[in-house]
């Protein structure tokens, strides 16, 4: 039986100008790889409405799971929870259970819950909560699309929170061999490893060092005896 699939969409201008490195997809797809869930496709998109509701609704019908970062927080180019509400035609409002955690958070560190703060508490009807164990601003889950911050730390605590809730499937292997040869050389060999392990994904990685040209293969897949099998014969091929 094939593994869960998932999709990432990765919200905002800065992500596309340059402004902003996103780290976000990489920790999510070890994440996902961990838990047996095959992150198939990124997407990274600028602030436009009519963008991320096309995004949305094409990737939560072509996926099991969908995650999105960015756009969640208190400013006025942060529309991505109106933009789901808006993919699944569900109306968006503060909502009280997320309204109590903005204000036991700001109470505590006598700061006001402004209005620019209390938009983090507009949730589309039929959304779960997603916990926030830093900055308590919530995230969401409605239907397959989880949505969560932009920023890294809150990212990643987010992801911890959502993955229990996720029915995952047979972890990813990964193995790499170092051959110290042209990617030309290796190209034939490998087409044939491919073919006879079809099961199995293979990649190669080409590097050059001291004048030298070599590559690192990279054979991914759920069956460790296959992956040491087809290795065995790699490295048999280039001995």
């Amino acid at each position: 039986m094939s593994n869960p699939t998932a999709a990432m969409i990765v919200i905002g201008d800065e992500i596309l100008s340059g402004r902003t490195r996103d780290s976000n997809m990489h920790h999510l797809a070890g994440q996902l790889t961990e838990a047996g869930i095959d992150l198939e496709e990124v997407r990274m998109i600028g602030d436009k409405r009519g963008t991320i509701i096309a995004a949305v609704q094409a990737m939560s019908a072509a996926y099991d799971y969908v995650f999105t970062s960015g756009g969640i927080g208190p400013t006025h180019d942060d529309i991505t929870a109106d933009c789901i509400a808006a993919a699944f035609g569900v109306p968006i409002d503060v909502r009280d259970d997320a309204r109590v955690v903005l204000a036991e958070h700001y109470a505590k560190s006598g700061t006001e819950l402004n209005a620019a703060r209390l938009r983090m508490a507009r949730i589309p009807d039929g959304a779960e909560l997603i916990d926030n164990p830093v900055s308590a601003a919530p995230g969401f889950k409605l239907e397959n699309v989880h949505v969560m911050a932009g920023v890294p730390s809150v990212f990643t605590a987010m992801v911890a929170s959502v993955l229990p809730t996720l029915t995952g499937g047979a972890p990813l292997i990964s193995k790499t061999l170092r051959i110290e040869r042209g990617e030309g050389d290796i190209a034939g060999p490998l087409g044939e490893l491919a073919e006879a392990f079809p099961l199995l994904s293979m990649g190669s990685y080409p590097f050059q060092k001291d004048g030298k040209y070599g590559a690192h293969i990279v054979i991914r897949g759920n069956d460790t005896d296959q992956i040491d099998r087809a290795l065995s014969q790699l490295e048999a091929a280039f001995s």
